[in-house]
């Protein structure tokens, strides 16, 4: 697997996160989808990574820069035909050690809380990730799990 920083040029990288946002309208309220639009992923303070196997795209996520040693994930995706083989664990690795070696000191997240969304939550758990109250812009609501983990510095 290979896994590296990407422009968002690509057609399928423009399906999987096209698919990825229709599916996230169709689980969650209107007012609490907070994931970015293609635009939104391509300002500067985004960093965009794709995982690939001999091309084939296997997942995308993202981290957003809040402030200096603050950033969030955005926009984690394994295709469905990668789902189970460790795409999620491997991408939120690189993206956690990139986002350490760039200064930032703490990465937070905002999945939902509906049951579609209880992978993903184990998965943040397990990389260490525990619950926290809002974060930057976010608001209470009752369809959004919060989280952070402190990184630990990498040269």
């Amino acid at each position: 697997m290979d896994i590296s920083i990407d422009d968002l040029s690509a057609s399928d990288v423009v399906a999987l996160l096209e698919e990825h946002l229709a599916e996230l309208r169709a689980v969650t309220p209107p007012e609490s989808v907070h994931a970015l639009d293609l635009d939104a992923l391509r300002r500067p303070e985004v960093t965009f990574w794709t995982a690939r196997d001999h091309g084939v795209l296997l997942g995308c996520g993202a981290v957003r820069r809040l402030d200096a040693h603050h950033g969030e994930i955005k926009s984690m995706r394994t295709s469905s035909a990668a789902q189970r083989r460790g795409v999620a664990a491997a991408l939120l690795a690189r993206m956690l050690s990139d986002s350490a070696r760039a200064g930032l000191r703490r990465i937070s997240l905002e999945t939902g809380t509906e049951e579609f969304f209880a992978p993903a939550r184990a998965l943040y758990e397990k990389f260490g990730f525990s619950r926290c109250p809002p974060f930057g812009e976010y608001q209470e609501d009752p369809n959004s799990a919060f989280m952070t983990k402190l990184l630990t510095p990498l040269v």
